[in-house]
């Protein structure tokens, strides 16, 4: 099985995207066609089990050729509609990952660029804050557990009890099926986070159920699974080479059989990327967060 943390990538691979029972997918396009906007609502059961994710609302933000300040506007638009009217006066922002690995660091780095406002309105107090049009947000990176020596879930929930948000938002790294949406796809989601599901190495989940509170996941695939990019070349080769696709299954089945595992691989400007990345999700959060209340 092909990893992926994507929804759309899931539903693109259900025998060649058919229509699924309990799951819909909207599409449009934006500046000119250089941003694809894409949402999948999984709406029951049989669509969860159908797409092996949790029942809710996944929109994927494509673009190809990337523009900054566009890609920051639809990416707060975005988490706008997400939110709906989920109660947002608290916003508890973390970002997970390891920031000492570059694929891995997104959400440390989008932690460091927001601009967090509880310490002030506890300081200067409400009217300094209706004034101002803040929200009240507050931030964290909690590391990974081998640092830590704590499950992310843990350390939330700690602080959730103390701290009482209206709102989680989680920031975490992804894993991506297609080669061509690594570091150039952001996926939200108001049904929370497995972190690192997509490579294999799966934590307790982030959402409603497990901290108590909303939870929105704001996602980038940084990373392809190597063995997809190997199946991918050798399968568009046999087709071209006139085999059947029953032989091609065949052949890379006995593949997937002597293959090494967990080898994940990146590009080769991932350093620039993430930056790239980083700033259009810290400032989303921020022009979000520093609305009227």
């Amino acid at each position: 099985m092909k990893r992926t943390d994507l929804a759309l990538e899931e539903k693109e691979s259900i025998e060649g995207n058919k229509e699924i029972t309990g799951v819909v997918l909207e599409e449009e396009t934006m500046e000119n066609g250089k941003v694809k906007i894409s949402k999948v609502e999984i709406k029951d059961k049989h669509g969860s089990d159908v797409m092996r994710k949790p029942i809710g609302s996944y929109i994927t933000i494509e673009t190809k050729d990337m523009d900054l300040d566009s890609m920051k506007q639809i990416t707060c638009s975005q988490l706008k509609k997400l939110f709906g009217n989920v109660k947002k006066e608290k916003i508890m922002v973390v970002g997970l990952g390891n920031r000492e690995i570059t694929p891995d660091a997104l959400g440390p780095k989008v932690i460091d660029q927001l601009f967090v406002t509880r310490h002030l309105i506890r300081e200067f107090g409400k009217e300094f804050q209706e004034r101002n049009h803040f929200l009240e947000i507050c931030a964290l990176a909690p590391g990974v557990m081998a640092q830590t020596g704590m499950e992310s879930r843990e350390i939330l929930q700690g602080i959730i009890n103390n701290i009482i948000p209206d709102v989680v938002i989680v920031i975490d790294a992804l894993a991506a099926r297609n080669v061509s949406r690594v570091n150039r796809t952001i996926q939200i989601t108001d049904t929370g986070i497995c972190p690192g599901a997509g490579v294999g190495n799966n934590r307790k989940a982030l959402n409603k159920e497990t901290l108590g509170v909303e939870v929105i996941a704001i996602g980038v695939p940084t990373v392809v699974d190597a063995e997809t990019i190997v199946e991918d070349r050798v399968e568009e080769s046999l087709l071209q080479a006139g085999f059947s696709d029953e032989e091609v299954q065949v052949f890379l089945k006995e593949i997937r059989f002597h293959k090494e595992q967990n080898m994940f691989v990146t590009t080769k400007d991932v350093d620039e990327e993430i930056n790239k990345m980083s700033e259009i999700i810290s400032e989303a959060i921020n022009q979000l967060c520093c609305e009227k209340v």
